[in-house]
Order: C-alpha cells, then sequence, then structure tokens
C-alpha cells in the first residue's frame, strides 16, 4: 500500500508488558510496509522480551521521561513519515492507514487523531479536565489549529521531525510539540478515532496533578519565549495596577486636601510604575529577539523535502480533515485589542515624557502640539508593524488616515470628560473618574476606527 514511501512506527515504552506485543501486532497488521520500533524507557517488567518476541525493533533510553524518549526517536530514526503511538493499546491501529493517507493527501507536516471515548475507564475525570484546560489554554494563546492536544496518537513528516527541537524531558512534550506546529504555522490535520480503556494490570504512567502541573509550567516558559510581549505587558499591567491601588488613596487625599502627607506610598508607586514601563520595553526587546529564532526555525524546516503528495483520488471518499477549516493566524479580536492597548501604552510614555521633557521652554500648550503628532506617529507604526498590519493604502495615506482617526478618538475622550465632569456630581468632585470614562471612550473609537477603517484589508479573490 504504502511500498514507495519508508514509514516509522515509533511506540514509546515504560512498563507495558500487558499490551506491548498486542500494539506491536495490530500495527504490523495495519501497516505491513512500515518497521515498527519499541522504544524502551528503563522497564522492570518483561516489555523488552514481549516486544522482541512480537517481531518489533526494540532500542533504549536510559534517560527517565517521554520528552527523552521523543527526543531519541526523532534523532535515531530516518523515515518518511513517523507514526508515533503510545504502547498501552488505547488507540485503534486500525486508523494507521488513513492517518497516513491524510498526510500524504495534504501534504500535511502533523496529523493528530482526536479521541473518542469508549467507555468511563478510557478517561480518569482529572485527566479529562486537565486536558480540556491545557488545550483550551494552548488555543487560546498560541492560535486554535490544534485539537486534542495531549494525544499520543500522530503522524509527523520528515522536515516535521528533523526540525524539532525537543527540549521537554516529560508527558509536557505534547505540549511543545503542538506549540512547535504552530509557531511555524505548519499544516496540520485532524482524525478522529476511538480511544478505549487500558488492559486489565496495566497502569497509567501519567499522574494527574504532578504531569499537569509540568505542563502549566512549560506552557508559561512557552509564553515567555514565543510570545515575550503578551508575558511582559501582562506583568506591566499588574504592576501598574499594583500602582494605581497604591497610589489612589494618595490622589483622593490630595484632592479633597491639597496636600500629599505620604510621600513613601508615592515613591513606591512611581518605583513600581516605572517597573511596569520596563517591562513593556523589555517585551519589545524580545519580541524581536524571539521573531529572529522563530526565522532561523523556518529556515531549519526549509532545509528538508516536503512530504510526499499522493491526493486522494475520486473513488475513495477522503478523510475529513478535522480543523483544517480552522483560523491559522492568531491575529483574532482578542489579539488585537491586546495589542492595540500595549501600543497605546507606549504612545503615552512617548507623550508624556515630551511633554515634561519640553513644557519648561515652550510651556503646556506648544510642548503638547509637537508631543501628539510624535506620540500619534508613533503609535501608528507600532500598530502598522504589530497589531493590524499595513493597509492597501499608500504608506503616506495610511498615516494621515490614522491621524484623523485619532482626532476623532481625541474629540470623543474630550467630549466625555466634559459630560461626565458638568453631568455627574461625583466625578465633578473627582475628576480622574471622567478621564478614565474619556480615556475609554477615546481607545474604543480609536481602535474601531484604525481596525475598520485605518488598516482594513482588501480581500483577495
Amino acid at each position: 500500500m504504502f511500498k514507495h514511501i519508508k514509514i516509522a512506527v515509533l511506540i514509546p515504552c515504560h512498563n507495558e508488558e500487558v499490551s506491548i506485543a498486542k500494539v506491536v501486532a495490530d500495527f504490523k497488521v495495519a501497516l505491513p510496509d512500515a518497521d515498527v520500533y519499541v522504544f524502551d524507557n528503563n522497564s522492570s517488567d518483561n516489555t523488552v522480551r514481549e516486544a522482541l518476541a512480537a517481531g518489533a525493533t526494540v532500542r533504549s533510553e536510559t534517560q527517565q521521561g517521554k520528552g527523552h524518549v521523543v527526543r531519541r526517536m526523532f534523532r535515531d530514526i530516518d523515515a518518511d513519515f513517523y507514526l508515533m503511538v503510545d504502547g498501552d493499546d488505547t488507540y485503534d491501529a486500525s486508523l494507521a492507514p488513513d492517518m497516513i493517507k491524510l498526510a500524504m493527501s495534504g501534504p500535511y507536516d502533523l496529523v493528530n487523531c482526536i479521541r473518542r471515548e469508549t467507555g468511563d475507564e478510557a478517561y480518569r475525570g482529572g485527566h479529562r479536565f486537565g486536558n480540556r484546560l491545557l488545550t483550551g489554554v494552548v488555543r487560546r494563546i498560541f492560535g486554535n489549529r490544534i485539537l486534542d492536544m495531549l494525544s499520543g496518537y500522530k503522524v509527523f513528516s520528515r522536515r516535521f521531525v528533523k526540525s524539532f527541537p525537543a527540549l521537554s524531558t516529560g508527558f509536557d512534550i505534547e505540549t511543545e510539540l503542538t506549540v512547535h506546529t504552530l509557531e511555524l504555522s505548519m499544516p496540520a490535520a485532524h482524525i478522529e478515532g476511538v480511544y478505549r480503556g487500558r488492559a486489565e494490570g496495566s497502569e497509567s504512567k501519567l499522574r494527574t496533578y504532578r504531569d499537569g502541573w509540568r505542563i502549566l509550567r512549560l506552557i508559561i516558559r512557552l509564553v515567555r519565549h514565543e510570545r515575550p510581549m503578551v508575558f511582559f505587558g501582562t506583568l506591566a499591567m499588574a504592576l501598574a495596577l499594583a500602582a494605581l491601588l497604591l497610589i489612589w488613596p494618595v490622589i483622593e487625599t490630595y484632592l479633597d486636601t491639597g496636600l500629599v502627607p505620604r510621600f513613601p506610598t508615592a515613591f513606591l508607586a512611581m518605583g513600581i510604575m516605572l517597573l511596569a514601563s520596563l517591562s513593556v520595553f523589555t517585551g519589545t526587546i524580545l519580541d524581536t529577539v524571539t521573531r529572529g529564532r522563530k526565522e532561523l526555525r523556518m529556515l531549519t524546516y526549509l532545509q528538508f523535502p516536503p512530504p510526499a503528495y499522493a491526493p486522494s483520488n475520486g473513488d475513495e471518499s477522503p478523510v475529513p480533515p478535522y480543523g483544517d477549516h480552522l483560523n491559522s493566524k492568531n491575529d483574532d479580536l482578542l489579539g488585537q485589542i491586546w495589542r492595540f492597548g500595549l501600543v497605546g501604552i507606549v504612545g503615552y510614555i512617548v507623550n508624556a515624557g515630551l511633554v515634561e521633557s519640553l513644557v519648561l521652554s515652550m510651556g503646556p500648550i506648544r510642548a503638547q502640539m509637537l508631543a501628539f503628532p510624535a506620540a500619534v506617529s508613533v503609535t501608528w507604526w507600532l500598530n502598522r508593524s504589530y497589531t493590524f498590519g499595513a493597509s492597501q493604502h499608500s504608506i503616506h495615506y495610511e498615516w494621515l488616515r490614522y491621524v484623523l482617526a485619532n482626532m476623532l478618538g481625541w474629540a470623543a475622550n474630550n467630549g466625555a470628560y466634559l459630560w461626565m465632569i458638568f453631568s455627574i456630581p461625583l466625578a465633578y468632585r473627582h475628576p480622574a473618574l471622567a478621564v478614565a470614562v474619556g480615556s475609554l471612550a477615546g481607545m474604543v473609537l480609536n481602535f474601531s476606527a484604525s481596525r475598520l477603517i485605518v488598516f482594513k484589508k482588501v480581500r483577495q479573490i
């Protein structure tokens, strides 16, 4: 069936003597032309003997952990397609030919099996909840093209395997595989398959809380490495909120009495706000570094030839690639709002910094007349490069449209401020509330105008 391509079935194992022989036999039947490898990870039972008796090629990895085993498998085995499956006999081997066909019909660098439970014993409650939680977190941060992230039944292309920098040591390797796919925008597809309970006498090596915590820590590290603006921007927002909570009683006292009696608190809030600003700049710098690392990984990926391509025949009903219609970009509305907010913080820092530096020599009005265009130009460039992408207009026309949009936002800001001041007594006594409402109104109008008018893309047909 697949004689013209080389297929390797990779089975990582640790103490699976109850099920390994059946797994090897089933995959030899499903893929008779494939080479079946069992990688033993310090088993203390008869796993190796059972695998050899079933006809598998057995190799060993002495460093404990699934991540070490996967790294060894990908390093040592050379093939066109790699089918990786757990050795606990919970997956349906008869699905393997369809997974290979689907990988070739794309061609796809990853085909992931979505587990369909056949009984309550297939999943423990904690495993089911943890899988949904962690998969949801990764989909929210890195993109929504991968379903059932922790499935142990996958097909990889050669260029996926040879460009994958495996760094994890345990079950968190599944997360790293998913993020590698999403970060390089690799073609990926899904197929649904049966997931059954373990055979009697077989015990899961996955520890719900320990391995779940390990996977969560890996996600945090990956966010820091792959999404530094998100990580350090969140940290900056937390620090800024803490600074505002500290300084608010001081501001209230000043509004009521005109005095600032708690200078240590004011200095502490100022220091925390400076840390927030440093976090924003750190995220901006590391975002550039991350882009360079991503380009290097992409160049490594492109050094290897694409997977073998075999389109589905009209006589065969093609296997539906789950999730192929999902949005491949992590440029959704929430992401744009988040990045637009961070750019707004940078614009405020530029505006306030220029006003403070020029106010003594030029006065507040003239200083603002120079600072406002500079801040608008900075935010325009950042939103163009980072938040929305360039529009179809010329660069000068786009800048002018952005300035006009910001002037509308400025009008909305001041209009909401004046309305609050003259309509609500509390806002009249505490203008900071009116400033907050005005800023929110201006930001909403600026974002809407920027997204729908300034940086709107023309759909290509």
